[in-house]
């Protein structure tokens, strides 16, 4: 990535977390404001080196039926963007996980680009997670995250040209996210093979322009082996739709449960390292 990525927190805490790191998916707003702020400190504390708190939208491409009804129901709700930006200063305020927002452009565009970043930044936001813009077309928005010090994670894919790998590691800020599967998001019982060669593209095309890419992988992990399984290859493994079914079905408890659970696999021994030396990195803080 690019020099200023020195000063990006999402890098230094997946760095802190020996390239191990787990981060966490969650909706805003799901099932109610407060529950979602409590649902992702719970999360942070179970031991998510990073949130990615998602925007509910109502045209969701990447995301599967988990994540959708869980959005759906926020939307149906009453959801409004200033929810976000409310959530994120809370979260913040008792975590020093990097909060990342994940949102479809659309929302950032109608809100006003730099308004967008600057609101997210005063509220203790790390970056944006875009699935729907492309670095080409991400102009504006590098010029935004430039001037308010925000990351800025662009996704890669199995069937991406190496031109477009070479434009997300050039415009990612944080990592670049690795997506290990050409559908949509939710838990499977196999993360695609597909994965390990991606992120070993984004690595060559790193070096190939003489920089480095974290890469962490996501879509289809639901459980501390997969955790494992993906740091193998890579920095970092992203869960979303076993953390959203676990909310849903048994409230905060449930998701930190889950969330300690998937920490197990960030451990060099996985679960055999579940009560590691104190010099060892378990759970992220």
């Amino acid at each position: 990535m690019s020099a200023a990525s020195t000063s990006s927190r999402t890098e230094a805490a997946i760095r802190r977390a020996g390239n191990r790191a787990l981060i966490g998916y969650l909706p805003v707003g799901y099932p109610d404001l407060a529950t979602s702020v409590e649902a992702a400190v719970a999360i942070a504390e179970a031991g998510c080196t990073a949130i990615e708190l998602g925007v509910p939208y109502s045209d969701p491409a990447m995301d599967g039926p988990v994540i959708q009804a869980a959005t759906q129901s926020t939307l149906e709700r009453g959801f409004r963007l200033e929810e976000l930006f409310d959530a994120v200063a809370a979260i913040t305020a008792r975590t020093d996980s990097p909060v990342l927002v994940m949102t479809y452009w659309n929302p950032v565009l109608r809100y006003g680009v730099d308004r967008f970043a600057a609101r997210l930044a005063a509220a203790g936001g790390a970056g944006l997670i875009t699935p729907d813009l492309t670095p080409e077309n991400a102009g504006e928005w590098l010029e935004a995250a430039e001037r308010h010090d925000l990351d800025r994670v662009f996704l890669a894919a199995p069937s991406s040209s190496d031109a477009r790998i070479d434009a997300a590691v050039r415009a990612s800020r944080g990592f670049v996210y690795t997506v290990s599967t050409m559908g949509t998001t939710g838990a499977r019982q196999d993360v695609d093979r597909a994965a390990r060669a991606l992120a070993d593209r984004i690595a060559e095309r790193a070096a190939a322009a003489g920089t480095t890419a974290l890469r962490c992988v996501g879509l289809g992990i639901s459980d501390g082996e997969q955790v494992r399984d993906v740091l193998d290859y890579a920095d970092g493994a992203i869960v979303g739709s076993a953390l959203v079914r676990a909310l849903g079905e048994g409230g905060v408890p449930a998701v930190r449960e889950l969330a300690a659970s998937l920490a197990l696999g960030t451990l060099d021994g996985g679960a055999d390292d579940a009560a590691p030396a104190p010099d060892q990195k378990g759970a992220n803080a």
